[in-house]
Formats: C-alpha cells, structure tokens, sequence
C-alpha cells in the first residue's frame, strides 16, 4: 500500500522523537528485556542513525555485541535470532501493556535487522516499507490502514473463520503452556511472620522489647522478607508475582527463671503446617544489665534464624527445584563459597548470570556474582573478571544502599584489584549495616588479617564464631592463620582441621603447621597437596601476593612448608625467624 493510499493515516516520526523514544524505552523499568537485549536494540537504533538504512547484519551483532569470534556463522550459531526474537516478545509485550494510542513505538519486523518507529503502541508494520532517516527528517512508518480485501478474493465464510481461530487458540494455550512449564522457577526470599509471648505476665514487657529488637536484626539480615499480615490471605499482586516465595512462621516463648532468660522457638511451614524446627536459646543474667542480656538473645535468635547457615535459608537451599534462579542461586553461591567448593561454582555463575539477565534490578544476585567472581582471585588473578566483579558491586550498591550483601562484594572487588583501604572502608560499612552478621564479620576479618591488622582480624574471626551452627570458613582460617602467627603450631593445625572444604591455603597451612612441629604426618600431607596443586611452591607465593599478606606472615608459613618437604627458590622469600 502506497502513503498516498492513506495520508489521513500517516503520521511520521522524526529522528529527534526516535532518539527520545529509545532512550525513554530503555530507562523504563517496565520494560522487561534483558542487558544483552537492551545492548542489541541500541546497536541496531544507532547503527540506522549513523546511515545504515537497510538494516544490519546478525554477523555484526554477534561480533560488536554478542562478543562471537570472527568466525562467527550465523547458519550454524542461532545466537543473533533466538535474542531478536526474546526482543520483539519485550517490546510487544511492553507497548500492548504501557503503549500510547498517540506515541512513538519501536517494533523490529521480521526478516530484517532493522527498528521501525511509528505512532500508536499496538500498529504492526509492514516489514516490506522502511523508509531511512537522514538528519532530522521522518525517520520510519506510519499506521497502518485496515485493509478490506483484495478485489477478486473470495471471503472465508465465518464458520471457517471460526473454526481456524479456535485451532489456532488451542495449538497457541498448548504452546505456551509448554513454554511455561519448562521455564525454570524463579525464587524469591522467604516470608516470614514473628510472634513472642511470654510465659509469665510479668515478663510481658520483656518479651515485647526483645521481639521488637529481633525484627531489627532480621531485617539487617535482608536475607527473609518479615511479614506483619496473615500470609493466608495474599493480595492479588503477590499472588500472581512469578518469583515463588515459601511462607513461614516463626513462634516464640520468652521465659524467665530465677537469672535466666530464655526463648523457646519453633519454625513452621505455613503453606503445610509441618513443624521444620525448634530450639531453646538460653543466656546468664548474672551480673549483666537488661540490655546485654536482650542484646544476646537477640544475636543468637537472629543467626538461628536469618545467617546465611541460618535454620530457613538452609531448608531454603536444599529444598529449591534443581536449575532454580533467583533466591536460591544467591544462596547456594554463599553455601559453596563458604564450602570452598569449586566443581559447582561454573554452574552457579551460570544461574547468577541468568537471575541477573532476567533482572537487572536484582541486588542479591549482583552482589552474589560479583562475590563469586571477586573471591575467585584469591589465588590466580584475572584483570577481566575482576573488573568486572567491581562494576557488578558498584551496581549492587546503587541498586541497594543498606545491602550489607552490596557493601561485602564491594569489598572484595577492591581488595583483590589492589585498593585495600577502599575495601576496609565498604567492610565497616558493610558491618555497621548488619552488626550481627557472622558471614560479614568473617570476611571483613579475613581483609583485616590479610592487610597486616592481625588483632582487629582476629577479634572479628572470633565474634563470627560465636552463636553459629556452623562457623564461617574465612572465620575459621583466620583464627588458624592467627595461631601459626603467635606459632601456637598445634592450635593453628586443630583450627585448619576444622575448616571445611578444601580452600588452598587451609590445605597449605596445615601441611605448614605439621612441618612446624616435625610430624611425620607432613610430608604424606604434602605429597596429597601436591596433587590438588603440582606447581604447590608458586602457586602458594602467587596465592599469599593476591591476598596481600604480610611478607612476615608469607615466610613463616613458607618456613613450615619447607620443613615438610617443599622447595623454595630464595628469590622473594621474606622469613620471621
């Protein structure tokens, strides 16, 4: 159809409205696409801007924005078609919802990489008509007019019409109820509702104070979504919200006897009703004021409950579908960071990115993959990832301020690209958010040490052990750094004994400690440490220089490695003795 078939239609955009548009579009929250797609758009947008009319190449969009080899081949990667059509589902789904009848929107018409702008959210292009824009001239379509039939074309009867449409409606549901189901589920952080009463009537007051100060430190966790409403009948938005969200009560009894205080607890599954867990926190009020006293319930409650180790993130962790995103690849990054285990960690990257992808605006996540990629230089430095570590926790801390999550990945991309006092600084802040955190304080404490203040590390080390089920590994490696530091040689290999997983320097330490002491136990240590890491010697020096340990502190372990049977060249060593 020709513009002077409909000028009463026509209504044509400028460049200058185009660019608006699109950098309108972009900024919007609504607009459900993910980074990569965003960055595919604009590189389509500005490559017609700078000339390129007829639309550009998927060989170009692979390369320039894709990052593919120059051996790309789009016959044999559908990389570039599979996002283009991920972006005309967001733009059409975004313009259906928020579209203007009397606004500029963008649509990409198949069978070319082009945008088209035109006026009126819902119109459809005809994929056959793209007028160029130069300067600031109309840049794209017009509305489309409804056409009435071509002459000499027979008309489907309305039975027929029906009939397809139905067809089509069914195969349609069938479809996308497919795509439905095999999408992964997206997790949210668990809700929970707290309740306290007191056994005795006159323990009313003290009940009512420390629960009121229990809400506080759960919320500092920010890892468990506190609910004041009865979670059994939810609003209509909540409902229908993609990310699932398990639902659980927390039911306390304060109980006074005598110099005690204690809190009776159990967590239920609201959704079933199933007891998951229950316990009895008890603290001495001997000698101590009332303050301290809640101040100690409080922290053991809120560690119980809300720590990364904690009662509901550990149902949280295990019982989260297989390839969930969300809440639990947040979760299970910190489990296997705290493990130190490293054969999942590329499956985890993986989900982070996704959860990320499909969310931008999701703090947890991008303060997780930013963590995971930045502890990743602990011992093999990467100038890439770690800059890209830091941009994702500059991100996370813009998207959320009072994130101690935020403000601990900030840390460690810092630390491990070289700025240690920027890092302390977003360690305190981190801590001062979430005072009560033992994964916070562990890794603040292990910065501390690592940057020569071995008391400050030390006494962190220490308060991340307290009241925790499981105790932090970064806490634990401190505490046994700081014993082979005051060569407690003995102290030092129980405390390496201790720490989970299989982290390096632990397995180092160990070996170091045995050599200390002349046990006949270090060189069969040594010799397994040499099969998780031939090249054990540099390796280790290039592992003590990333963490920014103290030459001292380097040489004294190098001394008990030596002792246990490792070769060091004398080039760089520094020795305590």
């Amino acid at each position: 159809m020709k513009a002077e078939e409909h000028d009463g239609l026509a209504r044509d955009v400028s460049c200058s409205e185009a660019r608006a548009e699109l950098e309108r579009l972009l900024a919007d929250e609504r607009f459900r696409a993910t980074e990569r797609s965003r960055s595919i758009l604009r590189y389509i947008v500005e490559q017609q801007f700078a000339g390129h009319g007829d639309g550009v190449k998927a060989y170009s969009i692979a390369i320039d924005v894709l990052g593919r080899q120059s051996n790309f081949d789009p016959s044999l990667d559908p990389i570039v078609r599979i996002e283009l059509s991920r972006l005309r589902s967001s733009l059409s789904q975004y313009y259906e919802a928020f579209g203007k009848d009397d606004g500029v929107a963008v649509q990409l018409p198949r069978g070319r990489y082009v945008a088209v702008f035109i006026r009126g959210g819902g119109t459809q292009v005809d994929d056959r008509d793209h007028p160029t824009a130069v300067d600031d001239a109309p840049i794209l379509v017009r509305e489309q007019a409804r056409s009435t039939g071509a002459p000499g074309v027979q008309p489907r009867s309305r039975a027929t019409l029906w009939f397809v449409s139905a067809i089509g409606l069914l195969v349609g549901v069938a479809i996308a109820g497919s795509i439905y189901a095999s999408r992964p589920v997206t997790t949210a952080k668990p809700t929970v509702i707290v309740t306290m009463t007191a056994a005795d009537e006159a323990l009313r007051g003290e009940a009512s104070v420390t629960r009121d100060m229990l809400l506080t430190a759960l919320t500092q966790f920010q890892t468990l979504t506190v609910s004041q409403g009865d979670r059994r009948e939810r609003p209509l938005a909540s409902v229908l919200r993609p990310a699932k969200s398990n639902d659980y009560a927390i039911d306390m009894k304060y109980y006074g006897d005598g110099d005690d205080r204690s809190i009776w607890w159990q967590i239920v599954d609201s959704s079933t009703g199933d007891l998951l867990k229950s316990g009895l926190e008890k603290v001495d009020t001997s000698g101590r004021t009332a303050l301290a006293v809640r101040d100690e319930l409080v922290a053991q409650l809120a560690r119980r409950f809300a720590a990364t180790r904690g009662v509901i993130n550990n149902i949280e962790t295990h019982d989260a579908a297989e390839g969930s995103l969300g809440n639990a690849c947040v979760l299970r990054a910190e489990y296997e960071l705290d493990d130190g285990q490293t054969s999942g960690i590329a499956r985890t990257i993986s989900c982070l990115e996704r959860t990320v992808a499909a969310n931008r605006h999701d703090a947890d996540a991008t303060a997780a993959l930013s963590t995971v990629l930045a502890t990743g230089q602990a011992e093999v430095a990467d100038d890439v990832k770690i800059g890209r570590a830091l941009e994702l926790a500059n991100r996370a801390v813009a998207l959320a301020p009072l994130s101690d999550r935020a403000h601990i990945a900030l840390m460690l991309s810092q630390f491990y690209s070289g700025r240690t006092d920027a890092a302390i600084a977003a360690g305190n802040r981190a801590l001062a958010l979430n005072p009560g955190s033992p994964d916070v304080a562990a890794r603040l404490g292990l910065v501390l040490f690592s940057s020569g203040y071995f008391d400050a590390g030390a006494s962190l080390a220490r308060d991340a052990s307290s009241f925790a089920d499981v105790v932090p590994r970064d806490a634990m490696l401190v505490l046994a750094l700081d014993a082979y530091r005051r060569k407690d040689w003995s102290g030092a290999l129980l405390l390496a004994e201790q720490a989970s997983g299989s982290n390096f320097l632990i397995g180092v330490l160990r070996v170091a400690a045995l050599g200390q002491l002349g046990s006949d136990e270090a060189s069969p240590r040594l010799a397994e440490l040499r099969l998780l890491a031939p090249a054990l010697e540099a390796r280790f020096r290039q592992a003590m220089a990333q963490q920014h340990y103290e030459p001292i502190l380097s040489g004294s372990i190098e001394d008990g490695l030596t002792k246990a049977g490792a070769h060091f060249t004398a080039e760089g060593v520094a020795t305590a003795f």
